[in-house]
């Protein structure tokens, strides 16, 4: 039988609440998505895709998934009940992504943005990427590329899970070259895709 809202824990119900009142901006596409079945007993999960939408188009800018765990038994690792698995990249141009201090900028902007939406968190740890790509033969036209890719999990230290989610779509947006901004947001969207 599938959990509704009134079946679930009661701390994993109020963390939905929270994760719903989220103010997503303007140039995000957010969609809830299936959350992982394995990794704790509870869990939901969002994509996100940067889009230029105060500007018309759909560029691919940047792309990025937020799976919140819930797990009542406390796992040590974690350090309390709850823990956020995130996920964001984005292209970048070739002389950025050869930048020596690229990856320890994007780790930076994801520390400041959580810390911008007041996010309280312990316990991260993570990874940053840099990509540097060239294309050959039949794929020789398309050049050479450079991505980011940021992989990262933390702790939620209180209940305003909304923050967590604002912080890691404000970096998904500063990955793809937004500037960070406090307008332009909106509610949370509901929609459920079967995307994963």
């Amino acid at each position: 039988m599938p959990e509704t809202q009134e079946t679930l824990p009661p701390e994993f119900a109020a963390a939905l609440t929270s994760i719903r009142r989220a103010r997503i901006r303007a140039e995000l596409v957010v969609n809830e998505i299936t959350a992982p079945g394995s990794l704790a007993p509870h869990a939901v999960a969002f994509s996100a895709d940067v889009t230029p939408a105060r500007h018309g188009g759909n560029s691919d800018l940047g792309t990025g998934r937020f799976i919140l765990l819930y797990d009542p038994e406390e796992p040590e690792a974690w350090g309390g009940p709850f823990r956020v698995v995130c996920f964001a990249q984005a292209p970048l141009e070739t002389d950025i992504g050869l930048d020596p201090f690229l990856a320890e900028v994007a780790w930076a902007w994801l520390v400041d943005a959580l810390a911008a939406h007041g996010a309280r968190y312990s316990a991260a740890s993570g990874t940053a990427t840099k990509i540097i790509s060239s294309g050959f033969g039949e794929l020789a036209r398309q050049g050479d590329g450079a991505q980011i890719e940021l992989r990262a999990s933390w702790t939620p230290l209180d209940h305003n899970l909304a923050a967590h989610v604002e912080g890691w779509g404000e970096l998904l947006c500063m990955l793809a070259g937004l500037p960070p901004t406090g307008e332009g947001v909106s509610m949370l969207s509901t929609r459920r895709t079967g995307r994963g």
